[in-house]
């Protein structure tokens, strides 16, 4: 099966031909007549070679995202063995059902051959996030694919993302098979968590601090911890699986909160211990000033969500980090991240070093850590870095 053609400027091929997945509008020299917003296409050079298919925008500068660099019908069976490929190499980082971490990523969007498309798994429960409008239209063999080559419990959509608006499209959640599985139980690197894959952030977990929550564990004994941005308490509930006397998380949302007491409950806590208190973070932190714990953890939302941001959400980094930071006690522990993709590591450390002046302490770098490899970085779509958390040990000047 062919596809309608779009044929892109001589000096545009390259990005093809070295598998970068975006070609943009303005790398476009022509297209055929008729072709719909949301349609799969064939990309071709200007001698007529083809470089690859995939799906149209209209309204997007992305004006197509390339599924796959050689002719190929994207069809059920295509989707199938894309998750079958992208499972496989989870199974290699040891993930899977017969591991300590059956909830995963299953597939990262372009990192893993299909732009716009999110899959992640709580055991037999999978969750998709769709971008795109391309994708959109392939909704019905997406979840086909996953219900042959899984046999999940439930498929439950989360595209209630802002970006859809771009492609023209309301944001969407909805079962697509199965029940509403409510919250489901899942394993990290052994460490029981819940998902709310209807109601939660994002697919109903954050999935991506795996890595983090391995040096939390290892660096929390005996210490006294505050969890910034707690949402539902996965970082809390490491550090007292690696022996914190004690931690406590403060949220904006009265639901998080609630979810980090259930948290609590799963894994036998107590409240004394596991505490939580609903706030504005940056309004507490202005009125806390004493280095009161041994470590502190701070993870908040993107602040800068586009460019246009970017100065605004320095401004917002800084403040938050250095208030922070004057929270924790000599030789303690300092982690902070950020998942904001506007936001490079490079900025971040300075960022970093600057607060940490302001606030009369060195930050000495125990470690970096990026986001965990079910997310993976793709040498030809560098864009998939995001996520970045600093691991250091303060000490006051």
């Amino acid at each position: 099966m062919s596809y309608p053609s779009v044929m892109v400027r001589a000096d545009k091929a390259a990005n093809a031909i070295f598998r970068h997945p975006w070609i943009f509008s303005g790398a476009i020299a022509r297209m055929e007549n008729g072709i719909q917003h949301g349609s799969l296409v064939s990309v071709k050079d200007p001698n007529g070679r083809l470089l690859g298919v995939g799906t149209y925008s209209s309204s997007s500068s992305i004006a197509v995202r390339l599924l796959d660099f050689q002719e190929r019908v994207i069809d059920r069976a295509w989707f199938a063995r894309r998750f079958q490929e992208a499972d496989a190499r989870r199974h290699l980082l040891g993930y899977g059902l017969d591991t300590e971490t059956d909830g995963y990523r299953l597939l990262f969007g372009e990192s893993d051959g299909i732009p716009g498309l999110i899959v992640d798994r709580y055991r037999d429960v999978f969750v998709i996030q769709i971008a795109t409008a391309g994708l959109d239209h392939l909704r019905e063999e997406i979840v086909a694919a996953l219900v042959k080559t899984f046999k999940p419990k439930a498929v439950i959509e989360r595209s209630d993302m802002p970006v859809r608006k771009e492609e023209g499209l309301e944001e969407k959640t909805d079962v697509l098979y199965g029940d509403d599985p409510g919250s489901v139980t899942f394993q990290s690197h052994g460490f029981q968590f819940l998902a709310h894959v209807l109601h939660g952030q994002k697919t109903g977990f954050f999935l991506d601090q795996k890595d983090l929550h391995q040096r939390i564990k290892r660096m929390a004994s005996g210490r006294n911890i505050l969890n910034l941005f707690s949402y539902s308490g996965a970082a809390g509930i490491v550090a007292m699986q690696g022996g914190a006397n004690q931690v406590h998380n403060i949220d904006a949302s009265e639901q998080a909160l609630e979810w980090c007491k259930e948290h609590a409950s799963l894994n036998k806590m107590k409240t004394n211990v596991f505490s939580t208190e609903q706030a504005d973070v940056f309004a507490w932190l202005g009125a806390h000033r004493e280095p009161e714990y041994d470590m502190v953890i701070v993870d908040p939302p993107a602040l800068i969500k586009s460019r246009k941001d970017s100065e605004e959400g320095k401004k917002a980094y800084h403040f938050l980090n250095r208030a922070a930071m004057r929270l924790v006690k000599e030789k303690g522990v300092f982690i902070t991240s950020s998942c904001s993709h506007y936001l490079s590591e490079e900025d971040f450390a300075f960022i970093l070093r600057r607060a940490s002046l302001q606030a009369g302490v060195q930050l000495d770098v125990l470690q970096v850590v990026h986001q965990s490899p079910d997310h993976p970085l793709s040498v030809y779509f560098p864009e998939a870095a995001y996520l970045k958390s600093f691991v250091c040990q303060v000490r006051y000047l």
